[in-house]
C-alpha cells in the first residue's frame, strides 16, 4: 500500500465562507454547539461574516481547528486513516486530534487560549521573504538582535519575526524579490513570544496526552513520533520555536510517503511541498 500524509494548514489559509458544506449538516450540530459553548461564539456564523472577522487571530484559530477537525471526522468515517500526520502551526494541533493525542474538547480549548494570548502579544513584526539568497538571510539574522528566522517553509519562501526594527534591519540588508509584512500584532514563533508561552505551559501541564496512534511530524522537530511527552513537549516549544516546514516536506519524502492530502481550506501547504519534493502526488479536501 502507497504510504500517505494527511497535513493542516495554520494562520493565512482562512477565508469567508470556508466550512459552509460542513456546517450545512445536520449531524455535526452537536460538535458545533459544543464548540460555540467552548468559544462564546458561533463558528458558522464568524466564518461567514462579511466583515472577515474569521481573519482576526481570536476567530481565526479556534475557526481553522474546528473546520479542520471536522474533515479528519469524516474522512475516517469513511474508512480512510494516513500513515503520518503534521501541522503548520497552528495546523499542528489537528494533527494531534487525527492522531488521537486528545480529543476534540480538549483541542479547541487549548487552541482558544493560544489564540488568546497570542492575539494579545504586542510589539512585535513578521515578513514573508519570497526569493533571496539563503546564506545572506542567514548571516544578516545572526548579525542582528531579536530577530529569527520563524517559518522555514521551502528554498523559496521564509518567514522572519522580531522587533519592528530588528526586521527592518535584516531587510534593508539582504536582496529580495519580494518582502511582506504580515499583519499580526506580535513576533509569532521567536523568542519574543516567552511570556505567553510560559502562560501557556501552565495551561498544558494540567492536560493528559495519550499516545499518538499514528506518528506525528512536529514543527520544532519533523522526527516522527507516537510519544506522549514527546509531543506535548514539542507543543511547548512550539511557541517560541521555528516551524521547520521544508524539513517536514523532506522527511516525509525520506519516509517514501507518495501522496499528501492537505485537509482544510486552500492549497498554500501543498504549493509548498510541490517545490520541494515535486515527486509526491498531491491532494486537497475543503
Amino acid at each position: 500500500m502507497a504510504k500517505t500524509a494527511w497535513i493542516f494548514p495554520g494562520q493565512g489559509s482562512q477565508k469567508i465562507g470556508m466550512g459552509a458544506d460542513l456546517f450545512a449538516q445536520s449531524e455535526l450540530k452537536a460538535q458545533l454547539e459544543l464548540a460555540e459553548k467552548i468559544l462564546g461564539w458561533s463558528v458558522p456564523e464568524i466564518c461567514n461574516h462579511p466583515d472577515d472577522k474569521i481573519s482576526q487571530t481570536l476567530y481565526t484559530q479556534p475557526g481553522l481547528y474546528v473546520v479542520e477537525t471536522l474533515l479528519v471526522d469524516h474522512l475516517k468515517q469513511q474508512g480512510q486513516s494516513p500513515d503520518y500526520v503534521a501541522g503548520h502551526s497552528l495546523g499542528e494541533y489537528v494533527a494531534l486530534y487525527a492522531a488521537g493525542v486528545f480529543d476534540f474538547e480538549t483541542g479547541l480549548k487549548l487552541v482558544k487560549r493560544r489564540a488568546e494570548l497570542m492575539n494579545g502579544a504586542a510589539g512585535g513584526q513578521m515578513a514573508a521573504l519570497i526569493g533571496f539568497n539563503s546564506d545572506q538571510l542567514q548571516e544578516q539574522i545572526e548579525k542582528t538582535e531579536n530577530v529569527v528566522l520563524a517559518n522555514d517553509n521551502s528554498a523559496a519562501q521564509v518567514v522572519i519575526s522580531g522587533t519592528p526594527e530588528a526586521v527592518d534591519q535584516v531587510l534593508a540588508n539582504i536582496k529580495v524579490k519580494r518582502a511582506v509584512k504580515l499583519n499580526v500584532s506580535g513576533a509569532f514563533h521567536s523568542p519574543l513570544m516567552a511570556d505567553a508561552a510560559t502562560e501557556f505551559q501552565q495551561i498544558l501541564d494540567e492536560i493528559t496526552f495519550n499516545s499518538a496512534q499514528i506518528p506525528v511530524l512536529s514543527n520544532v522537530d519533523p522526527t516522527p513520533t507516537t510519544d506522549a511527552a514527546l509531543l506535548k513537549q514539542r507543543l511547548t516549544q512550539q511557541m517560541t520555536g521555528s516551524v521547520r516546514w521544508r524539513e517536514i516536506c523532506l522527511k516525509l519524502s525520506e519516509l517514501e510517503v507518495e501522496q499528501v492530502v492537505e485537509i482544510g481550506p486552500g492549497n498554500v501547504l501543498t504549493g509548498l511541498m510541490k517545490r520541494t519534493c515535486p515527486e509526491i502526488l498531491l491532494q486537497n479536501i475543503s
